[in-house]
């Protein structure tokens, strides 16, 4: 398992984003060379977890709990044989392109160290948008994604420090539960009742979720 591909991203403006001031920093390009990984922030205060990588819509994006993004290489193939074109590294605007690693299927509270410093917390897998729909190009986007149910994960940094492309990926800490990130991924957006099991994974869970599967069991508990 390693990081296959570095990705970093600039502040571009685009006519597909809500942007208030119609920049994203969506389209990541593969980087040479060490960057520097810490926690952010808060959401909403907080951007990307990596040096020199742009956060624009800090609403949705950004912050402790989305810090890092991650993609499998396997999984972008996938897609490309789906889609009938190759997929660059970055192309889903994920910060680390993985290889021999199944992010979608790893737990959440799962926890990765990259290279020999920094370690990564799985969180929650990434809901398409309407500016990852406009970057991708593709109709209907949002949906075939939603359907296909191989959202990538978005990680927060528990131990900082430099990654490159090419460190080892190590999984150091997995939970003795079941929710991985794509069971939470289906419970979040087609598949409401699996929010009662994705509670086993409780404080690792992204906020946000957290918040979500408590309201689903609060009301649907007799």
């Amino acid at each position: 398992m390693k990081l296959l591909s570095l990705n970093i991203g600039r502040p571009r403006a685009v006519p597909y984003t809500d942007h208030p001031e119609g920049v994203t920093g969506i389209d990541k390009r593969p980087v040479d060379g060490p960057v520097r990984v810490t926690a952010p922030g808060p959401k909403g205060v907080g951007a990307s977890g990596l040096a020199g990588d742009a956060v624009c819509d800090l609403r949705h994006h950004g912050g402790n709990d989305q810090a890092v993004y991650a993609v499998a290489r396997e999984d972008l193939d996938d897609w490309g044989r789906e889609l009938d074109r190759p997929l660059a590294s970055g192309a889903f605007g994920e910060n680390l392109t993985t290889q021999g690693l199944d992010v979608s299927g790893a737990r959440i509270g799962e926890r990765w160290r990259v290279g020999s410093e920094v370690v990564l917390e799985v969180t929650c897998g990434r809901i398409p948008c309407r500016t990852f729909q406009g970057h991708v190009g593709e109709q209907r986007w949002v949906k075939r994604f939603t359907q296909k149910g191989a959202p990538g994960a978005y990680l927060r940094v528990i131990e900082p420090g430099e990654i490159r492309a090419g460190d080892p990926i190590e999984v150091v800490h997995r939970p003795d539960h079941e929710v991985t990130v794509a069971l939470a991924f289906r419970a979040e957006t087609t598949e409401r009742a699996l929010l009662t099991r994705v509670l086993a994974a409780g404080d690792a869970l992204h906020p946000e979720l957290l918040e979500m599967a408590e309201k689903y069991v609060a009301r649907h508990s007799g």
